[in-house]
């Protein structure tokens, strides 16, 4: 392999291993705002009111905007390891999390329910922090082990 090709090897590594670290901080954003929402939501089960009602919505929205943003994350750093050529084969298995939020808040009737998408949209969102954090340690372990065997350390 010519040095042009290895120097191709580590940037496409790289931009994976960024792309993966943007997406690990959405993802914590996002575990972030729903469970402040969750919070709000508490609080209006325990008969929050007019107000608390107004400020849970507010912080509903916000969350749904951080999903949104850690999906596009997700999918830019699904794409940029797609570009990387590994010895072996790495998953990132957040498929429910790149849907999760196109239906999160759809028919949602009361607030019980609401409470209960929260808790499995954090789970999921737990899960997808636990896939791309392993994700980036193996690539940054191959990183290394390649850079080890071209002599590059």
């Amino acid at each position: 392999m010519c040095k042009e090709n290895e120097k191709e090897t580590v940037v496409e590594i790289n931009e994976a291993i960024i792309a993966g670290k943007r997406a690990l901080s959405a993802l914590k954003e996002a575990r972030q705002s729903l469970k402040c929402a969750s919070d709000w939501g508490i609080a209006d089960l325990v008969g929050g009111g007019f107000f608390i009602n107004i400020i849970k919505h507010s912080k509903l929205e916000d969350a749904s905007q951080k999903l949104e943003s850690a999906k596009q994350h997700i999918q830019v750093f699904q794409q940029e390891l797609s570009d990387v050529v590994l010895p072996y084969e790495i998953h990132i298995r957040v498929d429910g999390f790149l849907t999760f939020a196109d239906f999160f808040f759809d028919g949602l009737i009361a607030d019980w329910l609401v409470q209960s998408r929260l808790k499995e949209t954090r789970e999921e969102i737990d899960n997808a922090i636990y896939y791309v954090s392993t994700t980036i340690t193996d690539l940054q372990n191959y990183e290394k082990q390649y850079m080890l065997e071209k002599g590059a350390y």
